[in-house]
């Protein structure tokens, strides 16, 4: 199966969450080629993003988060261009009320013609019933 694969899911794979089980499979299922996975370009920034802020919050040390940022690197999926994804994500945005970043997963993955993998409840309930394509990865088998 090919996937969008959704920050909040990547996330997990670094920082032990409630469905971290669920994400670190789905990253081994992925390293054996059962899935592939891809993402928009900005998938990096927003973990990265995420890292930093879960340092803050004292989630994780300095040190730890260094270390999860060089591991996020090894472990990327195929990266695509956010820039021609952006119209597409803009209207889904304007039209749901939902952030452009959020969007740009949804954007790949309507244009992959793929399912797009998330943990993010709050995108799920509001963009799930319009985009039958978006998984919750707590269904994942």
């Amino acid at each position: 199966m090919r996937y969008v694969l959704d920050s909040s899911v990547g996330f997990k794979w670094l920082v032990p969450e409630k469905d971290t089980a669920k994400a670190l499979q789905l990253r081994n299922e992925y390293r054996v080629g059962i899935h592939d996975l891809i993402a928009p370009d900005i998938f990096p920034v927003e973990i990265t993003h995420a890292l930093t802020r879960a340092e803050r919050q004292g989630r994780i040390t300095t040190v730890t988060g260094q270390r999860l940022f060089s591991d996020l690197l090894n472990v990327l999926p195929p990266l695509f261009p956010s820039l021609p994804l952006l119209p597409r994500a803009y209207e889904i945005s304007s039209l749901m009320r939902i952030g452009v970043y959020d969007c740009l997963y949804v954007a790949l993955a309507e244009h992959e013609s793929c399912n797009m993998v998330t943990a993010d409840t709050r995108l799920l309930s509001n963009l799930g019933p319009q985009f039958p394509f978006l998984v919750d990865l707590t269904s994942l088998p």
